[in-house]
């Protein structure tokens, strides 16, 4: 990604937001937040599956 499409979308997220860039930092906090929460998720589904293929039980 290009340092221009950076700037455009940054003044993309600042316009959705109404020019409050409070608001627009806030937005992004909370979506990396999520993405976060996602990348979380996604890696203990692959740590839990490689622990079921081996056969070993995380309650012990």
């Amino acid at each position: 990604m290009s340092f221009r499409s950076n700037d455009t979308a940054i003044d993309e997220i600042i316009a959705s937001c109404n020019g409050d860039l409070r608001g627009a930092v806030r937005a992004l906090l909370l979506i990396n937040e999520h993405l976060e929460t996602e990348l979380a998720k996604a890696y203990a589904a692959v740590v839990n599956r490689g622990l079921a293929e081996r056969g070993t039980s995380v309650l012990h």
